[in-house]
This record gives structure tokens, sequence and C-alpha cells, in this order.
């Protein structure tokens, strides 16, 4: 699995008049030097009039960007970028550059007070070009952009129903599509029963000896594994004929056991599933799938360990085998409270990790964002367990999310994303808190 590249268009806007204006040529020749990470699609004459304008934003369009950078060489009018947009409307970063008579800073102001009358989503950057902190914000503002537009096509399977009592987990359908774009996929229990019962034992006995040599150790049953194996082929169909990009599964407390080893390999390739019937915890998965390019972790948040100061998440075990540190530590064992059926024990690997926690409100949705590391730990819970210590004490940590009234649900990557999600938070309108 890969994580694509942001595809970001660029323009040098400046007005003629304006001192600063004739470099535009050699802005654009330099931008186009220092910006990478992205997929750049310059447009290769500065922009200073309506024409000019209009013409950028059709280059744009037909590229299907997803973020556009402008880059004022001088003061510009501010409707030259209102015309690039209404040619291809995407959030825009705009880039003023140091220089008192340039008026560079002052065009950049007024368009984003244009914007945001307008709710454009952009983001302003004050630096030189080959500033590495200006462009790492490029970059990130650049892939939640690209985030943004992948969501907006996708669609994430809702089979079954959530748990009761767990209401955090409700989906919010038409919010979730307003704000974040993916579509809810209905799909009745029977239907995935249905379709598991006709897998026959011969189509998997061979995946489930090939499984067996991949992992540590094996409890289970070879019959609980090729259960395992029949709904990972139920569920590969669906996905494959409803083009779904994430999965919500209602397996408790029937299905437990029987589609934790399809979360896992599922999540190797791409297609995340969350478990209890959490479409938001779906949603959360795919955020940091796509964000992080690899598996991620599904987890409750468990408990604190007090004297290491961290905080245990796990669930059951339906965690990507390229989770654990090793695939000697992996178990393929019966799955907790049930004693039946096959979960994928194995502890977390250490490393510095993103959580986010999705939750519905009454109008719209809540996203909360926690960042820390990873710590080894023991099999602590029979699951998939994810011993994390912030940079705040783990009493902080439970007040704050009391406070915020988050979610049990936290979605885990490796790597640091708060500024991705933040960015993609204020492009869609969702409501983001972070500790």
């Amino acid at each position: 699995m890969e994580r694509p590249k942001a595809r970001l268009g660029l323009a040098i806007v400046a007005s003629p008049l304006e001192v600063g204006a004739d470099q535009a040529p050699e802005l654009l020749a330099r931008a186009k030097e220092v910006l990478g990470g992205v997929e750049l699609y310059p447009y290769e004459t500065p922009v200073t009039d309506v024409r000019d304008a209009v013409k950028a934003g059709r280059y744009f369009y037909e590229r299907r960007v997803h973020a556009i950078c402008i880059v004022a060489a001088s003061w510009f009018e501010d409707y030259l970028v209102l015309d690039v947009l209404e040619e291809c409307d995407v959030p825009v970063l705009l880039w003023a550059r140091p220089g008192m008579e340039t008026g560079s800073l002052c065009g950049t102001q007024q368009l984003g007070f244009l914007l945001k009358q307008l709710s454009k989503p952009y983001k302003m950057l004050y630096d030189e070009l080959d500033s590495p902190s200006a462009r790492r914000k490029l970059s990130s503002f650049a892939s939640a952009a690209a985030l943004r537009y992948r969501l907006r096509r996708a669609r994430i399977g809702y089979i079954g129903h959530r748990v009761e009592g767990m209401t955090e987990t409700t989906g919010h359908e038409l919010a979730l599509k307003k704000l974040f774009g993916p579509r809810i996929v209905g799909i009745d229990t029977h239907v995935l029963l249905e379709r598991a019962s006709q897998v026959q034992d011969e189509a998997v006995r061979e995946k489930w000896e090939e499984i067996k040599r991949q992992v540590g150790k094996v409890t289970c049953t070879d019959e609980a594994g090729m259960e395992s194996l029949r709904f990972y082929r139920a569920l590969k169909s669906l996905i494959e004929e409803k083009m779904l990009d994430a999965v919500a599964v209602g397996c408790y407390p029937y299905l437990m056991g029987k589609v934790c080893l399809a979360a896992s390999l599922l999540g190797e390739e791409g297609v995340p599933l969350a478990c209890e019937g959490d479409v938001n915890g779906a949603l959360g998965m795919l955020m940091l799938t796509r964000l992080s390019g690899s598996p991620v972790h599904n987890t409750d948040f468990l408990d604190p360990i007090p004297e290491e100061d961290a905080i245990v998440f796990s669930h059951c075990g339906s965690g990507a085998f390229s989770l654990a540190e090793s695939p000697s530590q992996i178990t393929l064992a019966p799955v907790r409270l049930m004693g039946r059926g096959l979960c994928c024990l194995f502890p977390a690997r250490p490393g510095p990790v993103t959580l986010v926690n999705i939750v519905p409100t009454l109008d719209g949705y809540k996203m909360g964002v926690l960042f820390g590391e990873a710590l080894r730990t023991e099999m602590v819970f029979p699951g998939n367990p994810l011993k994390v210590r912030f940079e705040s004490d783990h009493r902080e940590v439970l007040s704050w999310i009391a406070e915020e009234g988050l979610g049990h649900h936290w979605m885990a990557a490796y790597g640091d994303f708060r500024e991705e999600l933040s960015d993609l938070a204020g492009m869609v309108g969702c409501e983001f808190v972070m500790m």
C-alpha cells in the first residue's frame, strides 16, 4: 500500500504596476525547484489579468488538482484568485513573500478576508519559498486537500447495526456526507452470512495453511480459521461489488471471532474494517489509512498504567499483521468473552502515533486528536494492546476527553498527522479539538 501524492496546482499572481511583479517568472522557477513531495502542476504564465485567471483555473481543473498554491509576487487584485476558483473550486494555500514594498502580504491578507467570507477553505503562509517549515505546512495542507478529495468519492459499507447502548458510534449519515463526503452503503447481515456460507472449504484451505506459516502460534481450530476466511472472501466480494473504501461490521456479539481475521487481511490491502458497527470509527480509520499509506489500529481506550504514565488502547484482536513488531509475536486464538472463532493477538509495535476519535453531534461531527509515543508492551490485554505515553499526564488526558465529550473508540496510525487532520477539519467545517 502506497500513500498517493497530492496533486497541487501552482500559480504566481501579480499586478503589473507593483514592485516585485517583474520577479514573477523567477519566483515560478524557484517554486518549481523547491516544492517537492507533491505532484506539482505549475501554470507557466504569471496571472495578472482576468484572462490569465480563467485559463489558469481551467488548466488546474483539467488536471484535477486537489489544492492550489498561490504565490504573490506583489500586491494583486483579489478577484484574480476568485476567477481561478470559479473554474477549479479547491482549497487554496496563499503564500506571501517578505518584502516591504512588494505588497505581497497586503494582497494575501485582503484575499484571506474575501475567502473567509465566502467560506472557501484556505491557509496562509508568510515566508521565503525555500523555508523548510513553510514547505512542511504546504505539504500537510496539500495532503489534507488530497484526503478531502478522496473522501468525497468514498463509500463506507455498514453491515448490520451498531452495538445497542453504544450511542457514540451512531452514524450521522447526512452530516457525514455533507462534511466529509463518504456515502454510507447499508448491507444486511443476512447478505454477508449468505455469501460466507457459499464459500467452500477447498477454496480457502490453501490460504489458511499459508496464514498459519506467517505467525508465531496458532491455538484456534482449523475449522475456525477456514470459517474466518469464508467471511473474508464474502466481505471482499461485497467490497468489490459495491466499490467500498472501508467497512463497519456489527460484530458484537454474534460475529465475534468470525470477522477479525478478515479485518486484519483487509487492513493490509488498504480497506479498513471497524468493528461493533462503528461507522464513525470506519471513517477515522479510512482517514488515517489514506494519510499514512499503512494499516491502522482500531481500539478502545482501555485503562492507564499509572506507574508508567501510559494508557493502553486495544480491541479484541483484528489488527493487521504489519502492526506487530514481529510475526513471531502473533497468535491466532479464540476471541475473548466468547471462547470461539479466531482473532489475531499481538502487542502493537512501538513508535510515534496519532490517535483520532470522531463522534456525531446534534449539528454535525466532532474530531478529537491525540499524539504520543507507543511503547513496547507485553500482552496486557488479549487483543492488540497499544501502550501510549503522552506529553500530558494520563490523568490530564482522561480529564480532557471527558470535558470534550469524546468517545472511547480511538483509531491510531504510526506517524504525526496532527496538522493534516487539523487542516482537513478546517476545510470541511468539522469541530476539531486536540491535546
